[in-house]
C-alpha cells in the first residue's frame, strides 16, 4: 500500500470504543508462562495477520467495491473451480457437431442458463443444440434470406437473430416453426446484437453506419417501434457494458467511440453528443461530414476518417466547459494503441467486453492485413481532473499477436463467465488466454506496464480456419466453429 504498510498501531479500540492497552510484560513474582487476567484477550484474539485492522477493512473494502466476496459474489468460489477444469481440456474430449453442409460458422451463442446452443450460419440457418448431450433440437432452415451474422437471446426462451438481409427476426423457443416477428429500419447488413434487460430495449448495428434502438415492450406481429440512436461511418461492432452505463463502437478505420452516462430512453438527435476530447482523439481535420452511402461495406484500406456529422462543429466549441460535469451520452473518441501498429493503421474487426465491465477486448489487424493483435483495455473511471484536461479513457494491459490465417474473415473472440479467461481464435483452433500464468483476475495482476497475455492452453481439433468461439455461461465448456461449417464442443475429462 505506502510506507506504512507492515506496520501495527500502538492502540486498539475495543467494542466499546475504549483503548485496548498492550500485553504487559510479566512483574517480579509472577510466572511468565501464567494466564492472563480475565479482561485481557488472549494474544491469538488479537489481529494475527501482517495487516493491522485498518488495512484488512481497506482489502475488505477494495473486494466489495470490485464485487468480490462470499456475500457480494457467492459464484466467485465456483469460477475459481471451473476456471481450474478449464486448464485440463484436451482436445480428443471434444465433440464434434458436424455442420459443413450449413455454410462458415460466424456466431455461437448459449441461452442464460446453458441449456441451448445456438449457430449463426453462412447460408441463412440457424441451428440449435443441447450443450449437455450433445444433441441436434432443430434447424431453422430459412431463418433469413442471407447469411446470419450474430444471434442474442433476450430471456431463457427468446432470441434475436440478424443477418445481410438487413432485417432482424425473434424467436420463441417454444415455437421455433415460425418468427414472433421481423423488424425492418437497417438499409444494409445488421452485425450485431445487444440487449438491455432493465429497459428490454433491443440495440442493432450494421454496416449502414446505424445504431438502432428496439422497443420489446411494445412488440407486436408487425415489428417494434424504434428510433436511429446514433451514426457513424465504418462501423464494425457495437456492445453496451453489463450495466448499460456505456456504449463502444469499433470501425474499420480503427477508430473506438464510447458514448458515456448511456441513456437508451432518450431520444437524440444529431448535434446532442457532446465531445469528450481524449488524448489520441480525431482532429478536426480527421472528421467528415460528407454523407454515408446506403451500404457503406468496410473496403480493403478504408479512410481513416469518421462521421459525426454537424454535431462535432456544433459542440466542439462547448465540450470541455461540460467535460467535468459528465453529461449524459457524451461521446469520446479514441484510437486504441495496438503493439505494433503505432506508426501504421489498424481495423477493429472484434470488440467484447468484461463480464464485470472492467476491461474491453478487442480483435486488431493491420491494413495490410499481415498481422493481428487481441488487446485488454482497462477503463480508467472518473472524469478529468480539470474541465481542460483531456480525457481518456481506456488504458492497454495486456495484448498477443495471433496467427493471421483466414485474412478478410473476422475472428471473434470472447472472456470466459468470471473474465479470467479469453478464448481465441488462433489459426485452425483455439488458444486460451489469461492474464497470468495463474488465471488471476485482472484486477489483481494490473501491470505497470502493457504486458504479454499468457497462453494457458491451445485447443486443435478444426480443418480449418476457426472464426468464433463461445464459453458456456454455466457449464465447464468451450464451443467454437470454422469456416468449413464445423462446429466443436472442449469440455474436460471427468
Amino acid at each position: 500500500m505506502n510506507s506504512t504498510e507492515g506496520e501495527r498501531p500502538e492502540h486498539h479500540e475495543d467494542e466499546d470504543g475504549g483503548e485496548e492497552k498492550d500485553e504487559e510484560e510479566p512483574q517480579p513474582g509472577e510466572e511468565a508462562g501464567s494466564p492472563a487476567p480475565a479482561q485481557q484477550p488472549e494474544p491469538e484474539n488479537v489481529t494475527n495477520v501482517s495487516e493491522s485492522p485498518a488495512e484488512s477493512l481497506f482489502y475488505w473494502l477494495k473486494d466489495r467495491c470490485h464485487g468480490r466476496g462470499l456475500c457480494v459474489d457467492p459464484a466467485r468460489d465456483n469460477y475459481r473451480m471451473m476456471t481450474g477444469l478449464y486448464s485440463s481440456i484436451h482436445p480428443a474430449d471434444s465433440v464434434n457437431l458436424s455442420t459443413r453442409t450449413h455454410g462458415a460458422v460466424f456466431n455461437l451463442e448459449y441461452s442464460p442458463d446453458g441449456s441451448v446452443l445456438t449457430v449463426a450460419c453462412e447460408q441463412t440457418e440457424v441451428l440449435l443444440f443441447d450443450p449437455v448431450s450433445s444433441k441436434h433440437i432443430k434447424t431453422l432452415s430459412e431463418a433469413h434470406e442471407d447469411c446470419v451474422n450474430n444471434i442474442r437471446f433476450l430471456d431463457n426462451r427468446m432470441f434475436a437473430t440478424c443477418s445481410d438481409d438487413t432485417t432482424i427476426a425473434l424467436w420463441d423457443l417454444r415455437k421455433l416453426n415460425t418468427k414472433v416477428c421481423t423488424l425492418h429500419g437497417h438499409t444494409s447488413w445488421v452485425k450485431n446484437i445487444e440487449f438491455d434487460t432493465n429497459t428490454r430495449l433491443l440495440v442493432t448495428s450494421g454496416f449502414d453506419g446505424n445504431v438502432i434502438i428496439w422497443d420489446t415492450n411494445r412488440c407486436t406481429e408487425d415489428g417494434c417501434p424504434h428510433k436511429k440512436f446514433f451514426h457513424t461511418r465504418f462501423l464494425m461492432r457495437m456492445r453496451l457494458t453489463p450495466d448499460c452505463s456505456k456504449m463502444l463502437i469499433s470501425t474499420s478505420s480503427g477508430y473506438l467511440l464510447i458514448l458515456h452516462d448511456l441513456d437508451l430512453t432518450k431520444s437524440l438527435e444529431v448535434g446532442s453528443y457532446p465531445i469528450l476530447r481524449a488524448r489520441r482523439t480525431a482532429s478536426t481535420s480527421d472528421v467528415t461530414t460528407s454523407p454515408t452511402p446506403a451500404d457503406s461495406r468496410p473496403s480493403s484500406s478504408p479512410c481513416h476518417h469518421i462521421d459525426l456529422g454537424p454535431l462535432f462543429e456544433k459542440h466542439n466549441s462547448r465540450a470541455s466547459q461540460r467535460e467535468g460535469n459528465s453529461p449524459r451520452n457524451s461521446l469520446e473518441v479514441l484510437t486504441p494503441e495496438v503493439p505494433g501498429e503505432r506508426d501504421r493503421g489498424n481495423c477493429i474487426t472484434s470488440l467484447q467486453l468484461h463480464p464485470k465491465g472492467w476491461a474491453t477486448l478487442l480483435r486488431c489487424s493491420s491494413n495490410t492485413d499481415d498481422q493481428e493483435w487481441t488487446c485488454v483495455y482497462e477503463f480508467q473511471e472518473g472524469a478529468p481532473v480539470r474541465p481542460i484536461s483531456p480525457r481518456c479513457s481506456l488504458r492497454l494491459t495486456h495484448y498477443i499477436e495471433e496467427a493471421n490465417v483466414g485474412r478478410g474473415y473476422i475472428k471473434e473472440l470472447c472472456f470466459s463467465p468470471d473474465g479470467r479467461m479469453i478464448a481465441s481464435p488462433h489459426g485452425y483452433g483455439i488458444r486460451l488466454l489469461g492474464f497470468d500464468s495463474q488465471c488471476s483476475e485482472l484486477v489483481d495482476c494490473m501491470p505497470k506496464e502493457a504486458g504479454t497475455l499468457q497462453e494457458i492452453r491451445s485447443l486443435y481439433s478444426h480443418k480449418d480456419v476457426v472464426l468464433t468461439t463461445k464459453f458456456s455461461p454455466t457449464h465447464c465448456q468451450i464451443a467454437s466453429g470454422c469456416l468449413s461449417g464445423r462446429v466443436s464442443l472442449y469440455q474436460p475429462k471427468f
